[in-house]
């Protein structure tokens, strides 16, 4: 099973995942991050790296996210590859801690 980005990524966007990557399956939207399934190795590298801990093997994904595993898969197809490190978003850390944020969740 691929892992996947839960909702503590909206509206904070942290890329300390995908640095250590060694496949390259992050893509990057407005507000969110993503993993490509179809790249995911299971390697766990980025798992410990999410500051707000919004990675997740699919088969572990909080009760009431579940339809973040169809969101990864949806948007890996659209997004662009992110290879690179780049600041949070500006508002990252006041979102850090907020829960139900999936509204927040912008596509493009």
């Amino acid at each position: 099973m691929a892992y996947v980005v839960t909702e503590p990524c909206v509206n904070c966007r942290y890329t300390d995942c995908v640095e250590v990557c060694p496949v390259d399956c992050f893509h990057q939207g407005p507000n969110f991050l993503v993993i490509n399934p179809e790249g995911c190795i299971d390697c766990t590298l980025c798992v410990d790296e999410c500051p707000v801990n919004a990675i997740c093997e699919a088969s572990e994904v909080p009760p009431g996210q579940e339809h973040f595993i169809e969101l990864n898969a949806r948007y890996a197809a659209v997004w662009p590859v992110i290879t690179d490190r780049t600041e949070p978003l500006p508002t990252a850390e006041a979102w850090a801690g907020v829960s139900g944020k999936v509204a927040e969740l912008r596509e493009a």
